[in-house]
């Protein structure tokens, strides 16, 4: 007959092989689960890789198509929500998506004075100059005064307000502008200054995706904050720019953004954009 001693030894060996059974099957159960997580994650990251490298395949397509595949870029003019759009908004609806974004165009600026030329590069801006197209094919610059000029510090003639008409000056010349924006390009960053004369850059409200159809020619070197579009170079009638300029401005902005309305009149009869040479 078995001892009392035996049977507790027999009873502490079975107790020790359940447990180190038990601690096995876990041991094993969490090398399965450890090698499911570890495959997983394998198969997480390869799926990733397969959608960056989707993603940045298309992102090329996309690159390549807002950079203009075939001559051509995706231009996105954004419209001025209609509920609330002040008076000084001129609607003539929006330009084609699609743009050219090779050749250049020859803008012409026929003024009461004479005109005044510029030569505009497509492949650098590519949205605003569609832009300048459309509006000038709707006779949007037509019969507008240059409503600001600036003597001090920079020295450029604003232009491009579609509300700055007929006689006399209003508070909200200035103000005026197409029913969309549309973002800058052709920053000069790298240049020094940003705006030397003769360039005819793009104004805004200082906030990005905010260019509309106001323009100012710059007449001497300025340092702006490269944060403005430059459109194109004047080819032609800078010494009408140099003329109103001679003749001072009233001071009207001095409190606000600086300058004043010019005091020699200078108005836009027509703007008129050529067709695209070169493209």
């Amino acid at each position: 007959m078995t001892s009392t001693r035996e049977r507790q030894r027999a009873a502490a060996r079975a107790r020790l092989e359940r447990e180190m059974a038990e601690r096995a099957t876990k041991a094993r159960k969490r090398r399965q689960t450890q090698a499911i997580v570890g495959a997983a994650a394998v198969l997480v990251l390869v799926v990733a890789g397969t959608v960056w490298l989707a993603t940045s395949l298309g992102g090329d397509d996309n690159k390549q198509n807002n950079a203009g595949g075939g001559g051509f870029s995706q231009c996105a003019y954004n419209e001025v929500p209609k509920e609330g759009r002040p008076k000084q908004i001129k609607d003539v609806g929006l330009p084609p998506n699609q743009q050219a974004n090779k050749g250049t165009q020859t803008m012409t600026i026929d003024t009461n004075l004479g005109p005044i030329t510029a030569k505009l590069d497509r492949s650098l801006v590519p949205c605003t100059a569609g832009s300048f197209t459309h509006l000038a094919s709707k006779g949007f610059f037509d019969n507008t005064k240059c409503h600001r000029l600036v003597t001090e510090g920079i020295k450029v003639l604003q232009c491009g307000d579609p509300s700055a008409t007929g006689k006399g000056w209003r508070e909200t010349d200035g103000t005026g502008g197409p029913s969309f924006n549309l973002a800058e390009e052709n920053l000069p960053t790298d240049k020094r200054p940003p705006y030397p004369e003769g360039v005819i850059a793009m104004a805004n409200s200082a906030q990005p995706g905010s260019t509309g159809s106001q323009f100012f020619i710059v007449y001497g070197d300025s340092q702006l904050d490269p944060n403005y579009t430059v459109l194109g170079t004047v080819t032609g009638g800078m010494d009408l720019v140099k003329q109103v300029a001679a003749a001072g401005d009233d001071g009207a902005f001095a409190q606000q953004s600086g300058g004043g309305h010019p005091k020699k009149e200078i108005v836009i009869n027509k703007l008129t954009m050529s067709g695209i040479q070169g493209g």
